[in-house]
This record gives structure tokens, C-alpha cells and sequence, in this order.
């Protein structure tokens, strides 16, 4: 619910009716999270609104909305007035605002739980929340379990279809009853799972439990040596990992005794500090006073190294086109652990960014996902690209050199990168920022690689160079503008798309094939939704009989992104179907953004990116509207 909470330019978009699923303390919280935050939301729309059609009118406002958007903007205008209408009537009564009412007659905000009121965790392990959350307006509504979400005309969820369910012989089981309540926003708080994805990617390094959910659990006892040996115990800190007198401990949700809530996982570090003392107690006993002083200048020494290596700080930023820029930071940690295809959470801190005229609203981005570029490891250098399309990312455009940022990761898996085959790379726009350092390691690997390199148009071609020398062969292709005068005497250029690029080339029009389409053992597509979806239909279609049979086809799938910790928060779910059977699964993009372009589900992505585009639309004007006022300056 910390996004709730965001001050600036947040892009977050709810519509009630407000569904919240679950009956832990997460879903009472977001469930009142919701209930106060819609009428900020609303309120704040509206006065966005109005400055910005006083300043540059109001049609110049809804230019950008389509008639779908439209819509929406106005029921938020409708609802925010009606929110400016009840403070006022408030302040006349002199009395506190009754907005509880305001937001009921809209919808409303309700939990949902398969079982009773009495047997939520909620309930039983602080009712005083669902007293509260009862005394807000909030309706709780038993025995429901979701079994289908209904879109409307849109492919906005509509309402949601719940199975009652019944409790017979002490099981809840589903009746032949189904209920359907009006939902426009579904947020789903049905616990959490433990993080185990390290022993996913690096299998071997921990032992799970019998049900392979958890960590297994260990105590460190005295091996009766002076050191210290694992020994199982249910109520232990440890892990299974011990190397070199080296152990791992874990707390909170990811240990079973302590995962729900967060009062638990608190407890957890206040009882597991002790564990980790005693494997020092040997040491601590041996200290001598006389020693603190170089103790403290080893401390201090110690600090100034982890400040400068997990402190990042921009080196530079510069622009590449018209709407994409080039962020260096240094980040030693972050540059030594990369990998071609990985990407980094990038943010700037609220105490340094810059502030509009009235000093009032910083301007602050939200954490956003970057691929790494290159990285220099021996400098501790790594680069980041940005395309201006978002809030934030082009707020990027205005870091500063020496500015503070919090760059996380890397995150994401790194791209496979097979050995001594033919490889098709497919990049449009930001993409191609993307791709030259994976056909860099492709290349290293001994693969042939040739790189199909599309632009709206030519001027928008960055980082030429390193294109050309980590490829065999590139065809440069561009919508419209200036042509890309090819630079070697393999590489062409195209007007048009990339998949007509890709028939021309097969065809012989663009001078010899280095790497023929029929011989194409892997492609790597990463670019806009649009174009991989294109790519994707072309497979089956046009260029269906100019491609090797069993050929693997990747697409890199940039869906929302959070907290892009690895199947931590699921904003990044990217639904699938298998083309084989029809069946639905969903992948945790922040986890594996590489992703078979034959299961990826296209328009669903789609949908999602659009999902919040009245808010992110209505922001983007405000940015604009910040910076008429104040001299901040633009790379």
C-alpha cells in the first residue's frame, strides 16, 4: 500500500467500485489505503485540471485523451467536485468532512474472503483493524471465493463472479451459488509466499523444506573446535549454506515461524540478533579496550568501502536523440554484477530533487526499470538509456552531475546467449540500446549475428558504433525521415518496417544474405509492444516459410514494474498461453523478461500499459506546467 502514499506525480489510477480479495491485515489496510486515497486522487485531478485549461485551455488539455480516456477523466472531474463540494459544506458546519459517504454512493470499497469475518487473519490477529476498517465505510463480505472477472467494452474489469462457499465437516467447500459485485478496481492481498528465488536461479546453494516452500532451517552449534557446525532445528536463523565459517541467516516472511504479518517478521530480527551474536562470542570475549580506537578506524574504513560501492552517484547525462537520453552512474557493485539483458531500478532521492517555483512539489520519480547499456567494471561506470516517454523517465533528462540516485539490481535473469549458431536480433527504438551488448557477448560466444536495427526515423540512430562492431551484419531500417547511410559495405539500409526488412532481405533486394533467414537458429526481439507483437504474427504469417523449423523466438516483455524484486510484488505479471493447449499461466516479467514470443500474451500487455493512462497523461501536463515555472536545466 506504500504506493498509496506518494506525494509526487504518482501515476497510480482507482476506480471505483473497489474490490480488495484476501482478509489478512494487507487486505484491510489496502482496502482503507483505498478508502481515503480515491478522494486525494479525485481532488487532485481536478485541480490539475483546472490550472493546467486556465493556463494553456481546455482543449488543449483533452487533445491528448482519446474517447475512452475522456470518460474516465470526466467521472474523476464529477467526483472531485463533488469531494471540493463536501469540504466546503464542512467548513461552513465546521465540522470534519464526510467523505465516507461520498465514496459509498460511488462504489464504495469492499473486502472479499472465502471464509467468515471470525476466521480472517485479520481478525485474529488484530481485530482493532477490522474495527476500524467497518468504522470507514469499508464492507467486508464473507464466504466469496473469485472464480472469473468480468471486462467491460474496454477490457476494463466490469465486476467480479465469486462461488459462495459453505462450511461442512470443518472444510470450506464451493456451493453451485455464485454472486457477481461491480468492481472497476481488483486488487488481490491474499498473503505472501516466501522468497526462495535464489536457490531457483543458483540451484543447489540452499536446502528447502519438505514441502519445498521454505528454507530448511538451521541452528549454528559449537563443533567443539572453536567454529561452529549446522545442525537442523525448526525454530533455527540459519540456512543450509556454510563455507569457510561463512552462514547465511533469514527472518521475517521468509521463515516459517514468523511469516503473515509484519509485527511477526519484526519479532523474528529482535529473536534471531542472539544467534548471530553468539558465532562472535569467542571474539568479543578476547577484546581488548586498548584496541577500540583501530577498531573504530576499521569500522570507519569498512563504511567508506560500502559507501563506495553500494552509494551510486550520476557521472554525466547525455542525449542521444530528441527523446532519449544517456544516464552514466557511477555504481561499482551494480556495474561489476551485470549482465547483457539484465536491468536496473533507477530513482532519485525526494530530499535532492529538484522543486518547482513555489519550492512545493519536488520533482521525484517513481522507481523505474532501465537496461544496462554497457558497464565499464574497472571504473565502477554503468550506463542507462532512457526513452522520455513517462513522468519519470523524463525526469532523467534533468539529474545533475554528482547527484545522489538509487540504482538497484542488476535484476532480471540475463539473456541466454547460445554458442557457434546463427542469431536474428530485431531492435526498434530504445531497444537497440538493448541489444548491442548482448550481440556483443553473442559474438564473444562465437555466433553469427545479424541485427535488423528499426527507427520512426533515421535521426533517432544512437550508438552506431557499438551496433556495427559487435554485429556480422545490420540492416538499418526507418519509417520515414533521413535514410542511415550504411557505414560497411554489408549493411543496408530499408524504408519501412522491420518485418518488411526482413522479407526484403530474404529476397535478395538488399545485396547477399550473410545470414540467411532459413538458417536463423535463435531470434532476440526487444522493442514496443506493437513490434513484437508484429514480429510475433509475421512468424506465423509472411514469414512463416522463410524460417528454420524449431527455430527459439525470445521477446523481451517490458510490463509494469514495481518493486522489480524478483516475485515480490506481481505488478509485473505477464499473462501466457501455452499455443499448444490454450492453457493460461503467468510469468514474473522482473524475474525473466526474456520470454518465448509464442506463449506471450500481446494484447493483454497492451491492455496493462495502457491501464493507467488518464492519470499518467494528466501528470505529464502537470510536469510540463512545473517546468514553465522554474530554470531548471535539460540535458
Amino acid at each position: 500500500t506504500g504506493a498509496f502514499k506518494r506525494q509526487a506525480l504518482p501515476n497510480l489510477q482507482v476506480r471505483l467500485p473497489a474490490v480488495v480479495i484476501g482478509g489478512g491485515l494487507t487486505a484491510t489496510d489496502t482496502a482503507t489505503e483505498l478508502m481515503a486515497y480515491y478522494p486525494v486522487q479525485v481532488e487532485k485531478v481536478l485541480d490539475r485540471y483546472e490550472a493546467l485549461a486556465a493556463e494553456v485551455g481546455e482543449e488543449r488539455v483533452r487533445a491528448t485523451y482519446d474517447a475512452e480516456e475522456q470518460w474516465e477523466l470526466d467521472e474523476f472531474l464529477s467526483h472531485g467536485r463533488a469531494v471540493r463540494a463536501e469540504r466546503a459544506r464542512a467548513a461552513r458546519a465546521g465540522e470534519a468532512p464526510d467523505f465516507v459517504k461520498l465514496v459509498r454512493e460511488w462504489g464504495g470499497v469492499s473486502m472479499v474472503y472465502r471464509k467468515r469475518m471470525v476466521d480472517s487473519p485479520a481478525y485474529r490477529l488484530n481485530h482493532e483493524e477490522i474495527v476500524k476498517a467497518l468504522e470507514e465505510g469499508i464492507a467486508f463480505t464473507e464466504n466469496l471465493n473469485p472464480i472469473e472477472a468480468v471486462p467491460d467494452r474496454d477490457g476494463h474489469v466490469a465486476s467480479v463472479i465469486f462461488r459462495r462457499q459453505a462450511l461442512v465437516d470443518g472444510k470450506w467447500i464451493d456451493t453451485d451459488e455464485t454472486v457477481e459485485l461491480p468492481a472497476r478496481t481488483v486488487l488481490v492481498a491474499a498473503g505472501t509466499s516466501p522468497n526462495v528465488t535464489y536457490e531457483k536461479e543458483y540451484e543447489g546453494t540452499f536446502n528447502l523444506d519438505s514441502r519445498q516452500k521454505f528454507f530448511k532451517q538451521f541452528d549454528a552449534v559449537d563443533d567443539g573446535t572453536g567454529g561452529f557446525a549446522l545442525k537442523p532445528d525448526p525454530g533455527g536463523f540459519f540456512t543450509s549454506y556454510t563455507r569457510a565459517g561463512r552462514f547465511i541467516t533469514y527472518y521475517g516472511d521468509n521463515h516459517p515461524r514468523y511469516n503473515g504479518n509484519v509485527v511477526k517478521a519484526m519479532a523474528s530480527a529482535k529473536h534471531g540478533y542472539r544467534h548471530v551474536v553468539k558465532l562472535f562470542a569467542h571474539e568479543l570475549a578476547a577484546l581488548e579496550p586498548a584496541d577500540q580506537v583501530e577498531r573504530d578506524r576499521a569500522w570507519q574504513r569498512l563504511v567508506k568501502q560500502l559507501d563506495e560501492e553500494l552509494l551510486a552517484k550520476v557521472v554525466r547525462v547525455e542525449r542521444l536523440t530528441e527523446t532519449i537520453v544517456e544516464v552514466v552512474v557511477h555504481a561499482p557493485a551494480a556495474a561489476r554484477h551485470f549482465h547483457p539483458g539484465q536491468f536496473y531500478r533507477l530513482q532519485n532521492f525526494e530530499s535532492g530533487a529538484l522543486r518547482d517555483a513555489s519550492a512545493t512539489t519536488p520533482l521525484l520519480m517513481e522507481g523505474i526499470a532501465l537496461t544496462g547499456a554497457w558497464v565499464d567494471r574497472e571504473r565502477g561506470l554503468l550506463s542507462l538509456i532512457a526513452l522520455e516517454l513517462g513522468v519519470s523517465s523524463r525526469l532523467c533528462a534533468y539529474l545533475r552531475q554528482g547527484e545522489p540516485v538509487v540504482v538497484m539490481g542488476p535484476t532480471g535473469t540475463p539473456t541466454e546467449i547460445p554458442e557457434h549458431q546463427n542469431v536474428l536480433l530485431l531492435g526498434g527504438g530504445l531497444g537497440n540500446a538493448v541489444l548491442f551488448s548482448i550481440a556483443k557477448a553473442l559474438r564473444e560466444r562465437g555466433n553469427k549475428v545479424i541485427y535488423f536495427a528499426g527507427y520512426k526515423k533515421g535521426e533517432d540512430l544512437f550508438k552506431r558504433e557499438e551496433i556495427e562492431a559487435s554485429t556480422d551484419q545490420v540492416i538499418w531500417s526507418t519509417d520515414m525521415g533521413a535514410s542511415i547511410a550504411p557505414a560497411r559495405p554489408q549493411d543496408h539500409h530499408f524504408r519501412g518496417n522491420i518485418v518488411q526488412a526482413m522479407l526484403a532481405y530474404h529476397a535478395g533486394e538488399l545485396g547477399e544474405a550473410l545470414v540467411p533467414l532459413p538458417t536463423v537458429d535463435r531470434i532476440i526481439a526487444i522493442g514496443s509492444d506493437r513490434m513484437m507483437a508484429a514480429v510475433k504474427a509475421a512468424r506465423h504469417g509472411v514469414l512463416a516459410p522463410h524460417l528454420k523449423k524449431g527455430h527459439v523466438s525470445i521477446a523481451s516483455i517490458n510490463s509494469p514494474m514495481q518493486c522489480m524484486m524478483k516475485e515480490i510484488c506481481a505488478q509485473c505479471l505477464q499473462k501466457h498461453i501455452d499455443p499448444e493447449t490454450g492453457k493460461e499461466f503467468f510469468v514474473f516479467s522482473c524475474f525473466n523478461q526474456d520470454q518465448l514470443m509464442d506463449q506471450v500474451d500481446f494484447p493483454n500487455l497492451a491492455a496493462r500499459l495502457r491501464q493507467n493512462t488518464v492519470e499518467e497523461k494528466l501528470s505529464a501536463q502537470w510536469l510540463e506546467h512545473l517546468l514553465r515555472e522554474t530554470d531548471a536545466a535539460r540535458v
